[in-house]
């Protein structure tokens, strides 16, 4: 296993306890995490977006399908049910208010690791897929 893997697997593992000390300290202090709800850069910032996601989300059952390690760069392939019990930050800036609907998506993380740390994280999946489970709608940009 690479040095890059352990830090991912450090991630995934302080991710699934919920513990947050421990995520927060998986990553750099000027790490930029990216997904669909926006970007988050540093540690306060990425902390309070995991910490919002686990608010709308409190149990999640997850399964890792395939991770691909390139020296820095890690990716992971991964699917996820989760049920939908507290206010959930759309794209749009809305919060949609629990539905206490299940849901199942796919996604990709993708993770570069510099000094032990994650640098930056991106995370990938079909957002149709997820808000139309919610009963969420998606809005289109004005243009």
């Amino acid at each position: 296993m690479s040095d890059a893997e352990a830090v991912v697997d450090r991630l995934m593992a302080a991710l699934n306890d919920r513990d947050l000390e421990a995520v927060v300290r998986c990553y750099s202090p000027k790490a930029v995490a990216v997904g669909p709800q926006g970007v988050a850069e540093g540690r306060d910032e990425i902390a309070a977006y995991h910490a919002q996601v686990w608010e709308a989300f409190p149990k999640v059952s997850g399964m890792i399908w395939k991770k691909n390690t390139f020296d820095d760069l890690v990716v992971v392939e991964l699917s996820s049910t989760v049920t939908h019990t507290g206010p959930f930050l759309l794209p749009s800036g809305e919060m949609l208010e629990p539905t206490g609907r299940s849901t199942s998506m796919r996604s990709c993380w993708v993770f570069t690791v510099e000094d032990d740390l994650v640098a930056t994280q991106r995370v990938y999946f079909d957002q149709w897929e997820l808000y139309s489970q919610l009963g969420a709608k998606l809005h289109s940009p004005e243009v």
